[in-house]
Parts: structure tokens; sequence; C-alpha cells
């Protein structure tokens, strides 16, 4: 596959040292970086944390169901407490 890239002129003339310093043509420079680049991609949010989630659980395995219930037992502890 051909691509074409428009680089400034400062990139241009470093992929062109670059190239002439190692002794290979300047699109093999730019396929090992490419390479190099898309091989270090970022983990997807999950893989980041994934070592996090559940770690600091409540005990309480029905939060998400229980929501609604849970958030009217606060607000009904935090009204009794201002008595």
């Amino acid at each position: 596959m051909t691509l074409t890239v428009k680089l400034e002129p400062e990139l241009e003339l470093a992929l062109a040292r670059r190239s002439a310093a190692i002794g290979v043509p300047k699109s093999v420079v730019v396929k090992r970086a490419l390479s190099e680049y898309l091989a270090k991609e970022p983990p997807s949010a999950y893989e980041a944390g994934k070592e996090l989630f559940g770690r600091f659980g409540s005990g309480e395995g029905d939060l998400s169901v229980r929501r609604r219930e849970r958030y009217a037992e606060l607000v009904d502890a935090k009204r009794r407490r201002r008595r």
C-alpha cells in the first residue's frame, strides 16, 4: 500500500538525516516508527483499571439494584441527625 504523508520541513529534514545515518530508506524509518507507535497503543479503560475494580467493595453486592432505596436511607439518616 502506498501512503502519502505531508511533513513539516523540519520533520522531513530529521527523517532524511536519520535514514542517512542508519543507511536505510526513509520509508523503512517511517514503517519502523509507525509499527513501534502502534505497538504502544494505550490499553482500554477497563484494562487500565481492572485491578482496581471491586477492590474497595462496600460488602453490599446489590447497590446498583437498591440504589434508590439506599439513597432514601441516607437522606432519612441525615434528616434524623438534624433533629
